[in-house]
């Protein structure tokens, strides 16, 4: 089964921008589904941006739609969540997953979750 690892985070300003990177180990991610989901201090999990087992759909949730973008890989080993134009309100703990369905806004079929990586975004 595959497993995965976050990583990327760290502090920014207003206005600026990371990247995150979910790496795939045991196998790739051909055929999967994958998540980009985030959980604030005091807040459930959310979802953020998704990409289907074929990397040719993607969807994303109203807050992120124009300034995030995910993508994978032609190895299909890695998803990337590229994040510009950072808010204080994006400061979470940003994880991904795997999954068995896709278009969804939420985190049903997702429960494949690695450690997590923490963005904190500066006014």
């Amino acid at each position: 089964q595959v497993q995965v690892r976050e990583s990327g985070g760290g502090s920014v300003q207003t206005g600026g921008s990371l990247r995150l990177s979910c790496a795939a180990s045991g196998d790739t991610f051909d055929g999967h589904n994958v998540g980009w989901f985030r959980q604030a201090p005091g807040k459930e999990r959310e979802f953020v941006a998704g990409i289907s087992w074929s990397g040719s759909l993607f969807n994303y949730a109203p807050f992120a739609q124009g300034r995030f973008i995910i993508s994978r890989d032609g190895a299909k080993t890695t998803v990337y969540l590229e994040m510009n134009k950072l808010k204080p309100e994006d400061t979470a703990v940003y994880y991904c997953s795997t999954g068995t369905t896709f278009g969804r806004l939420d985190s049903e079929g997702y429960d494949n979750w690695g450690q997590g990586t923490q963005v904190t975004v500066s006014s």
